[in-house]
């Protein structure tokens, strides 16, 4: 048990703690909306998108969360009317977005005497050095998620799944989309400064992704990525602790540890079940999306 708790009797141990729970809960309220419509790339995208304005106010001497969201404003919006053309894809204006402001963001830092440090500190972030007014911070950008999740369900159901019934519903599926993107923004933002833009990913996707062959409703989805991104966090401090790794990436490769498992796990569960009936063809079930109980 000393072995299990002893860390966390570490005053910035445990603030850490809490503050990848308080991630977990926001990634994994915007990530299951991502995994669900196929825009993982484009969460990539907008993580490492931040770099030109954070760069540009951490050199200018100004609030880098303020930088971290007006950079990933643009970028959102960038995405938006690049993608309008109809000769190009959307991950091809995507990716070269992706480029362009991580080149961008690059030569800022670069005017830096302390490039290496900048830089690592952005991809990589300092979970261990997370104050008490983080905390606070991420409670509240936890509490706007919430309201976002929860006034624009119905909407982020009909566009994730078609966004003609969508519109002949009278749901207003570009609003929904520009929603969808504030939340994915807001998620992205309140994370980078604690895990950084490269491993908040991780937290992102995977834990939304190990959920979704174990669950048929979206709450259910949300509500178990929201318990894995905190066990991920809880094992990632613990290994980090004790083997002496980088805290932020152990959290997480657990976080990836877990799609790995559930990946694995789903696979057997699936050829035990064919075993099982070798006569059926029906398929497994469909998940089934209505308003949360």
């Amino acid at each position: 048990m000393e072995w299990l708790t002893g860390p966390f009797e570490v005053t910035f141990v445990l603030r850490a703690l809490w503050g990848g729970v308080l991630v977990s809960l926001i990634c994994a309220l915007a990530g299951t909306w991502v995994v669900l419509r196929g825009m993982a790339f484009f969460g990539d995208a907008m993580s490492h998108g931040m770099l030109p304005g954070i760069a540009l106010a951490s050199l200018l001497g100004g609030n880098l969360l303020v930088g971290a969201a007006a950079s990933a404003a643009v970028m959102a919006l960038g995405v938006s009317v690049v993608g309008r053309s109809p000769r190009l894809s959307q991950d091809t204006s995507i990716g070269l977005l992706f480029v362009g402001m991580l080149s961008l963001g690059v030569i800022i830092v670069s005017r830096s005497q302390s490039f290496a440090v900048d830089l690592t500190g952005f991809l990589f972030g300092d979970v261990l050095a997370v104050r008490s007014a983080d905390l606070a911070y991420l409670g509240g950008a936890l509490a706007i998620a919430l309201v976002i999740s929860v006034v624009g369900y119905r909407p982020f159901v009909a566009l994730a799944f078609d966004e003609r019934k969508a519109h002949t519903l009278g749901l207003r599926p570009r609003l929904a989309h520009a929603a969808l993107l504030a939340l994915l923004t807001l998620a992205i933002v309140a994370s980078f400064h604690v895990v950084g833009t490269l491993l908040v990913f991780g937290l992102l996707i995977a834990p939304p992704a190990a959920m979704l062959p174990w669950a048929r409703r979206i709450p259910v989805i949300m509500v178990g990525a929201a318990c894995l991104g905190a066990c991920a966090t809880f094992v990632g401090l613990l290994l980090s602790w004790h083997l002496h790794t980088a805290a932020g990436a152990s959290i997480a490769a657990a976080a990836v540890a877990q799609f790995l498992i559930s990946t694995a796990a789903s696979g057997l569960r699936g050829r035990w079940a064919r075993s099982a009936h070798p006569t059926s063809t029906t398929d497994l079930p469909h998940m089934e999306y209505g308003q949360p109980s």
